[in-house]
């Protein structure tokens, strides 16, 4: 399995899963959907399907160019309520319950953030085992077994939101209410059984509130596991179910 992240912040957040057959899963649309067709080198014709989380211009406004080149979307109803326009290739999510897109099997799961109907994903390859996606959520409720690969989001630390937004209490309070801390990420990283996951993959860090060499750093002293930072244009080759 091949991870390309085509960007990983405010500014949008968009994740190829690419497997051994050139079956590509998109997760997430929040950047020009022509940044996508350049990732695909403007073929399509393999791409199985979009999952997005929640219905921020940062998630999903590439949505309606994805849709309109025939490619189906995947959300909650909540959500899809959200995109404002309709078409038959946007998919309702029903919460819990496994369906599959190609050879990907997906389960949808609540999450905490300031829309509708927001969700995390657990998505499943023969490739690359159990991966959990888990953006745009102050925390989870959830413990999940199995899993061989993580992407969680660290937006921030508590120390460097309070030192940069101590004179903007309202955004200081937005973030802390719709954003998961580099803290909460660790505390549910070891609420899971780590065993078998090769590799944990940081998401959407704040470029205000957080520091990527410190991040990485404490997520690896925490779980002793291969971290790696979400930037733009980063492929991992070797997303798999086995370390090598």
């Amino acid at each position: 399995m091949r991870l390309n992240i085509i960007n990983s912040n405010s500014d949008g957040n968009c994740y190829l899963f690419t497997d051994n057959n050139g079956e590509t899963l998109i997760v997430e649309c929040g950047v020009r959907f022509e940044k996508v067709k350049q990732a695909l080198n403007f073929d399509l014709s393999n791409v199985v399907g979009c999952l997005v989380t929640h219905e921020h211009g940062d998630h999903c406004k590439g949505v309606k160019d994805l849709v309109k080149s025939g490619i189906d979307v995947y959300a909650s109803a909540g959500t899809i309520k959200g995109f404002k326009f309709q078409s038959h290739r946007l998919n309702p999510i029903v919460k819990n319950k496994k369906f599959s897109i190609g050879p990907f099997d997906i389960i949808g799961f609540d999450v905490h953030h300031d829309v509708i109907e927001p969700l995390g994903f657990l998505i499943r390859h023969n490739e690359m085992g159990t991966t959990l996606f888990l953006t745009d959520t102050i925390y989870c409720d959830y413990r999940f077994p199995g899993l061989t690969n993580v992407l969680i989001e660290a937006n921030y630390s508590q120390d460097i939101i309070d030192r940069q937004l101590a004179e903007n209490q309202f955004l200081r309070n937005r973030v802390l209410k719709s954003h998961m801390s580099v803290e909460t990420a660790i505390k549910t990283l070891k609420a899971n059984d780590l065993s078998m996951v090769n590799n944990i993959v940081l998401i959407h860090l704040s470029d205000r509130n957080s520091d990527a060499k410190i991040f990485k750093k404490r997520i690896e002293d925490a779980t002793l596991k291969t971290v790696t930072i979400a930037t733009s244009g980063l492929v991992l080759e070797n997303f798999n179910i086995y370390p090598f």
